[in-house]
Formats: structure tokens, C-alpha cells, sequence
């Protein structure tokens, strides 16, 4: 996360630093220190910002939703009863159902929910020290690694060469680097996209004057990390709750939802991510499902840069088996209407010639 920073200060400072002072040695020195230092300040000003933002308001709406949730559950039943004169064989269901799950909520909130709340409130401190200290010791540690990276890039592409052969060590530096690019512009683009749709469903909420603005607006920004399900898994507990406080403000969020998904999806997201992955929308949900069948959510949000990478690997090897049976690449090539000759000539015949040899 820092290291895009750190490498956008040293493009602009150290040919400003070699200029200025050409006999300098130790321009390259200043001008990472400098870069680590602006990284780490803008990371510290946004967590702090976003925490003195969030964590009242969090509290907040999670006080309001444990206080008021059961009143108006309650409240819908007592409506849905009002509704339900005729007393229909499906309204009767649907009342009994609701008359359970209420009941099942208020017993969660009550027992499992505040229970859960006292014993992190028990162990809290001890945690949260511990939190502390692996914040302080990742961040040393990445300073270290922005000081020497390309030490230990040298390094590791020595022993490559060193362990296997030209041609091997060659194809493994190559995959390490189109790993790297994948992963990071996706986790990273994610990330940023992720944060700004978070902000934007709070200004949007707010505007609006909806409850649990801040309460719903988190989890629309953490759950829309995780692509294609992401925004349904956030939007949809989120729009049960809106509607249980209020059913018109309910209404409203889901089209506001959908309006922010549909930017998202067609404006903001390309603009940052791009073609990160090279994946189409088939190759995404087959990622993200075999992902998160393994390994739940983290298989969730990393399965569609290692599918990404598994997929380019299986590209460059059958391009490769091809080009050396001197057969077209392109995938275009290969429609109803090509085949190959038994002595290994690639043949694309137009339609009406295809239809001609058939007749």
C-alpha cells in the first residue's frame, strides 16, 4: 500500500535531486527517506481521520440499532397483522414467520449479541495492545523492505539464476513480475474503489437523512471489496434494516444502492482498476465461487487475481504450444469455419465456401 507512494515521490524528486545537485551521492538515499516519510504520514492522517469519522457514528448506529431493532420488528408484525383482515393461508404464514424471527433477534440481542460485547470488552485491552504492537512492528519492518527493495530484488534474481536454468529462471521472473502487477493493481484498485464508494453511500445517506448512515455506509464499503457479490452481500441485511426504521426511506435506499452499483460498476470501477486481470465477467464468478468454497471470504476477494494468474500461465503455455505448430494465437481464428489439416495447415474458409463443401 505504501509503495505506490513511495515510488511516485522518487520519480519526481530524484531527477529534481540529480539535477540540482549532480555531485550529491546520497540523492537517492534522500529522496526514499523522503518518500517513506510522505507514505507514512498521508496513511497515519487517513486511518486517524477515518477512525475520529467512524467510530462515534459507528457506535452510534449500532446503540440505536440494538435499542430500536425489536420495537420495530414488532411494529411490522403489529402492521402486517392490520394488513392480513382476510386472514389468507399465506398472510398467516408470513406472520408466523416474522413472530419467529422476531423472537429468534430480540433472544440474539439480548443474550448472544451482549454477550459478545462483554467478553470483547473483557479481553479487549489485551487485544487491542496486541493490535498495536503488529501495526508498529509492520510498519518498522516495511520500512526496511522500501529502503532496500531493489537490494533484495538483485538478491532474488540472483539465486534464481543461480538454482535453475536460463530458460526456467527467465519464465519464473517473468511470472513474478505479471503476479505482482495483477495483485497489486487489483487489491490496491480495489481498495481505493472501495473507500470511495463507502464515502460516497455515506454522503449519499446523509443527504437523505436515513438511519444508520455510517452503520450501513461501512458495510457497503467493506463487503464491496469482494467483486461481483460484494455489493449484494452489503446491500441487502443494509436495506432490512433501513426498512425495519423506516420502509419509505427503505425504498429509497435501494434505489440509491442500485444508482451507486450501476456507477461503480460502468464509471468509477474501470476508471481505477482497468483490465487489472484480463478476466471477463464468466472467468470473475467462477474465480470468486471456487475461491470462497475453498477459503471463504479471503478466497473470495483473492481468487480473482490467482485465477487472473493461473489464466495467463494457461494462455502464454498454449500460445506457446501453438506458435510452435505455426498456428494462428488469436482465439477469433478459431470459429466454425477454420480447421487444420491433418499435415497441420490452418485453414479459415469463408461461410459460403464452408457450406458449398458441405452440400
Amino acid at each position: 500500500l505504501l509503495n505506490p507512494i513511495v515510488k511516485a515521490v522518487d520519480r519526481k524528486l530524484l531527477p529534481f535531486l540529480e539535477k540540482k545537485f549532480p555531485n550529491f551521492k546520497q540523492a537517492k538515499s534522500v529522496s526514499r527517506s523522503v518518500g517513506i516519510c510522505i507514505s507514512i504520514v498521508i496513511l497515519a492522517t487517513i486511518i486517524f481521520t477515518l477512525f475520529n469519522m467512524m467510530i462515534p457514528e459507528l457506535y452510534k448506529s449500532i446503540r440505536d440499532m440494538i435499542m430500536n431493532v425489536p420495537s420495530q420488528m414488532n411494529r411490522f408484525i403489529r402492521e402486517l397483522s392490520e394488513m392480513n383482515t382476510e386472514n389468507s393461508t399465506i398472510g398467516n404464514i408470513v406472520e408466523s414467520v416474522m413472530k419467529e424471527a422476531t423472537t429468534f433477534v430480540q433472544n440474539w440481542m439480548r443474550t448472544d449479541l451482549l454477550g459478545r460485547i462483554n467478553d470483547f470488552m473483557t479481553v479487549g485491552v489485551l487485544n487491542f495492545m496486541r493490535e498495536i504492537m503488529n501495526i508498529l512492528i509492520g510498519l518498522i519492518v516495511s520500512v526496511y523492505v522500501l529502503f532496500s527493495k531493489e537490494k533484495f530484488s538483485k538478491q532474488s534474481k540472483k539465486i534464481t539464476y543461480a538454482i535453475f536454468k536460463p530458460s526456467n529462471a527467465n519464465m519464473i521472473l517473468h511470472l513474478t513480475i505479471k503476479s505482482n502487477e495483477i495483485f497489486g493493481g487489483f487489491i490496491i484498485g480495489k481498495i481505493i474503489d472501495s473507500a470511495i464508494i463507502g464515502v460516497l453511500c455515506f454522503a449519499g445517506l446523509s443527504i437523505l437523512n436515513m438511519p444508520y448512515a455510517m452503520l450501513v455506509s461501512v458495510i457497503v464499503g467493506v463487503t464491496n471489496v469482494i467483486p461481483f457479490f460484494g455489493p449484494y452481500i452489503g446491500a441487502i441485511p443494509s436495506a432490512i434494516l433501513i426498512l425495519l426504521a423506516e420502509p419509505k426511506m427503505g425504498i429509497y435506499f435501494i434505489i440509491f444502492i442500485i444508482a451507486l452499483q450501476q456507477f461503480d460498476g460502468n464509471v468509477l470501477g474501470p476508471k481505477i482498476l482497468g483490465d487489472s486481470t484480463g478476466l471477463s465477467a464468466f472467468w470473475v464468478v467462477f474465480s470468486i465461487l471456487i475461491g470462497g468454497g475453498l477459503f471463504g471470504v479471503p478466497g473470495m476477494i483473492l481468487g480473482v487475481p490467482t485465477f487472473a494468474v493461473v489464466y495467463y500461465i494457461v494462455g502464454m503455455l498454449v500460445n506457446n504450444k501453438l506458435e510452435k505448430k505455426k498456428l494462428p494465437v488469436k482465439t477469433d481464428a478459431y470459429d466454425e469455419y477454420s480447421y487444420v489439416e491433418s499435415d497441420g495447415t490452418y485453414v479459415h474458409a469463408d461461410k459460403n465456401i464452408f457450406k458449398e463443401k458441405e452440400r
